[in-house]
């Protein structure tokens, strides 16, 4: 059996407030060409299907049309919950889904329950863990403490607890299963020795979000989710990584996923296969003026750009002026090369022995680096008058 392992699709998302629905539909549809070329038998979401518990409706008819590709291409799809869903949502309608080869996997309940596919050499059980946030699952996990492997009471708190708990079920469920049976689990967790981005949401519950990876122990592959970078933790446990970036912390990853092969004895082989790009991350640093002239720039005209400005003097509408040569800049910072001072201000010093027309003057000063110039205070002095005015007629 062949898998493709992929998470984080993140559907809605957006990057600095421009929109990536015909991105991610272009980059996911095309998962479907590879079900194709390279005859995958079942392709798994391990968890944050959508950016947002409640995705709009445009993202919705998105994951409709790539899900249905997918399909249409021959594969059948087991997909989990993440932190980012909501999984009483992407659950609706499990059992119909099923029918037509879309298996969702969202009930802390039914963990321990598999999706049974069977290949020439007999039964593939996937196992989907939904995220589990761990105070609420903790209680939805002892609610139904009757099933094989299922601790009385689960004495400890946090990530490590619950992951540990829905593996010693799914490790019963699994031990009861004809000899030969493969597995598969998919998780959304943060486990440690994994690497992260500025694009995933903290799962830290009281200063604590890592699990070990000793946890998953017992079964042939984890297709893990949550983080947005592709990583080995051992060969059978990997993140595949969101297929598009989210961050430009992530202007480095190679956007991937895993082929993942089952033989007879268990996993036979993991490969990796690339993803297209359909718009590259850069960042770039110097001077305004430089940024707009300099021939060296022009690779970086059709790429989402982060721009950090170094001029003394903080440049009026910078990002308007960046985006006529750079139209998809989508971020800037100031950062003057000499540096600002960096000690700390308290209110009490700095409004001491000033007037107001002194205060606002400051603020100027040290937002753009420079003092007003005469016609700037002229307008300061106006708005103080203005604001004078309005507090005498009350």
């Amino acid at each position: 059996m062949r898998v493709l392992h992929t998470s984080d699709w993140h559907v809605g998302r957006t990057f600095h407030g421009r929109d990536l629905l015909g991105d991610q539909e272009a980059v996911l549809g095309g998962l479907a060409d590879l079900v194709v070329d390279e005859q995958v038998d079942v392709v798994v979401v391990a968890g944050d299907l959508y950016d947002r518990a409640v995705p709009s409706g445009e993202a919705v008819q998105t994951c409709v049309r790539v899900l249905g590709k997918i399909r249409e291409a021959g594969a059948q799809l087991v997909v989990t919950s993440g932190n980012h869903d909501s999984a009483a949502r992407v659950g609706a309608f499990a059992e119909f889904a099923a029918a037509g080869g879309l298996h969702l996997r969202t009930q802390i309940a039914r963990l321990h329950e598999p999706v049974v596919i069977d290949d020439r050499h007999g039964p593939v059980a996937f196992y989907g863990i939904p995220y589990l946030e761990p105070d609420p699952a903790r209680h939805a996990l002892q609610a139904c403490a009757d099933v094989p492997g299922a601790s009385a009471e689960i004495e400890s708190r946090g990530h490590t607890a619950v992951l540990a708990e829905a593996m010693n079920r799914v490790r019963a469920e699994l031990a009861e299963r004809p000899q030969g049976t493969r597995s598969v689990v998919l998780a959304h967790a943060f486990v440690t020795g994994g690497d992260s981005s500025d694009s995933e949401r903290t799962i830290a519950v009281g200063g604590v979000e890592q699990v070990p990876g000793s946890v998953f122990d017992g079964v042939d592959y984890v297709a893990l989710g949550h983080l947005h970078g592709p990583q080995r933790l051992a060969e059978h446990l990997r993140y595949s990584g969101s297929p598009l970036a989210y961050s430009f912390s992530e202007a480095a990853h190679r956007k991937s996923v895993w082929l993942v092969d089952l033989d007879a004895d268990g996993l036979a082989g993991v490969e990796r296969r690339e993803l297209p790009v359909p718009r590259r991350l850069a960042t770039v640093q110097g001077l305004l003026e430089d940024l707009l002239a300099e021939p060296e720039h022009a690779a970086l005209e059709e790429c989402y750009l982060s721009a950090t400005l170094t001029d003394e003097v903080r440049p009026l509408e910078a990002m308007r002026r960046l985006q006529q040569r750079f139209p998809h800049a989508v971020h800037l910072e100031w950062k003057p090369a000499t540096g600002r001072a960096t000690a700390p201000l308290h209110y009490a010093e700095i409004v001491r022995g000033r007037d107001d027309h002194e205060l606002a003057a400051r603020f100027v000063a040290d937002c753009r680096g420079s003092d007003p110039n005469d016609s700037e205070r002229a307008l300061l002095n106006e708005a103080l008058r203005a604001v004078a005015a309005a507090e005498g007629a009350k």
